[in-house]
């Protein structure tokens, strides 16, 4: 008997036994220069959102827009909060093929350029339309999201792909931080500086625009962050990359010509089950997270008597300070080994599977406010174990992120996938701070359903939410294989 055949024979039987085991192939180093130079540039945008965040109810009350109605304060902020997203998705498609074709770099240096500028101008505005209009700027002009989700698929493969983007809900905790903080950043106390530091801030000037300050800081971190990528950053499409950045990106070889023109395909080609699931996954994904972050805020600052907790503005500011920095530790040292462990697909669906449970607590605690007549311990646990169940929700992003980029035929319409998973999520995410703070206003106004009706809609899109992950596929591959 040939005791060689017979080996191989059972070689062939056992292996497909262990398919992860036979496929897993040794990590990749992470390209740590070049994704240091992306994260710097991600830090920003997160601050440009956030930093609103804590002070944006109480600016539409000054300005009158309401007309002394607390209860419609949720319309409005939920519209300035969305504009944003309206005018992304609009643009950010175009952005991105654009940047298949001329190369990421020129793109982002628009995009910060951008935000700069319509950061300053909503510091300065004083009416509904002007704050509408420095909203939409910033919309047009950014297609940044969607560019650097990009870069990060070019510069790594299957086997480090999770590290990388672990990377991008810890910086975006850490802005979130450094935007909703009191001391010493933008959030609570650098909104009305003069009633902090009257002697410092005694101009006239910060009595007519007191919420200019946290404006002004957040653009200069886009200036900070335009001067680092225009000096350090190497490009990273192919087709645009100079000679001596291909050895330090790790790819020497260059697209081939059919690869080259295929960042001219119309979208129709690109639009399979395989790059339609991942997307829908990210869009609906993002709705609900805006709707979260919107509600939240808006929760935290409603008067016990509407349902809400009625905290001040620092006050929110330090508990959503608080949420990021757990959400960036627990995601730097966990997201990437859970990742290996569990692997993309479960993590996935186990993540989106707690946002039920996130929504159930707001009337619970709703309920517990009127119950104790106040907020106490108790209710402070409740919120603690929401922001904890959010945490967890918060590793769907990084899963999501690596669906999208593996479902790329190749590199040369990584941008046009990512431009489209952007255009969708910036769809959604209009929506959703609309749909979570009217809804809000409306139960609480008209008591519809003990004024919960804003949770049950919430809670049966998380339903859809999870249908939507079981189609995913189990496994992700690199492009060339």
């Amino acid at each position: 008997m040939d005791t060689s055949n017979s080996h191989e024979i059972i070689v062939n039987e056992i292996t497909p036994l262990f398919p992860a085991e036979a496929s897993k192939k040794p990590k990749t180093p992470l390209p740590k220069r070049q994704l240091g130079i992306l994260m710097m540039l991600q830090l920003v945008e997160p601050i440009a959102s956030t930093s609103i965040l804590p002070y944006i109810n109480q600016l539409i009350s000054e300005l009158g827009i309401t007309g002394g109605n607390d209860a419609a304060v949720g319309y409005y902020a939920g519209i300035i909060e969305s504009l944003f997203f309206v005018a992304q998705a609009l643009t950010v498609l175009r952005w991105t093929r654009l940047s298949d074709r001329i190369g990421r770099k020129p793109v982002l240096v628009i995009g910060l350029s951008g935000a700069c500028i319509s950061m300053l101008c909503f510091g300065l505005s004083r009416t509904f339309w002007s704050l509408v209009i420095s909203r939409c700027m910033c919309g047009f002009l950014n297609g940044n999201a969607g560019v650097m989700k990009t870069m990060v698929g070019e510069l790594t493969d299957s086997s480090n792909m999770a590290q990388a983007f672990a990377l991008f809900p810890i910086v975006w905790c850490i802005g979130g931080f450094i935007g909703y903080v009191r001391l010493p950043f933008m959030g609570g106390i650098f909104a009305r500086p003069q009633d902090h530091w009257p002697a410092l801030f005694a101009n006239p000037f910060w009595g007519k625009f007191p919420y200019f300050l946290p404006c002004a800081v957040a653009a200069c971190w886009f200036v900070l962050a335009l001067l680092m990528m225009t000096i350090f950053s190497e490009e990273t499409l192919s087709t645009r990359r100079r000679p001596m950045a291909s050895a330090t990106l790790g790819d020497s070889s260059g697209e081939s010509l059919p690869q080259q023109s295929m960042a001219y395909t119309p979208l129709k080609s690109l639009l399979t089950p395989t790059v339609v699931v991942p997307i829908a996954n990210y869009a609906m994904l993002a709705s609900l997270d805006v709707a979260f972050g919107a509600l939240l805020p808006l929760f935290l600052s409603t008067p016990t008597y509407l349902g809400g907790l009625g905290f001040t503005p620092s006050s929110i500011g330090s508990w959503l300070a608080f949420f990021g920095v757990m959400d960036g530790v627990f995601q730097a040292l966990f997201f990437a080994k859970i990742v290996d462990r569990l692997g993309p697909k479960r993590l996935f669906c186990m993540s989106v599977s707690c946002f039920p449970s996130v929504i159930v607590m707001f009337p619970i605690m709703s309920w517990l406010v009127s119950a104790r007549e106040g907020v106490d311990h108790a209710v402070k646990f409740t919120l603690l174990c929401q922001l904890v169940l959010m945490i967890i929700w918060g590793m769907a992003f990084g899963t999501v992120f690596m669906f999208i980029t593996a479902s790329a035929p190749t590199n040369t319409v990584l941008g046009a996938i990512h431009g489209l998973g952007q255009t969708s999520a910036s769809m959604a995410r209009a929506v959703g701070p609309v749909l979570a703070t009217s809804l809000f206003a409306v139960s609480k106004e008209r008591n519809l359903l003990a004024g919960n009706a804003v949770y049950i809609v919430l809670f049966i899109l998380a339903g859809a939410l999870i249908w939507l992950g079981s189609q995913l596929p189990d496994e992700i591959q690199d492009r060339n294989e």
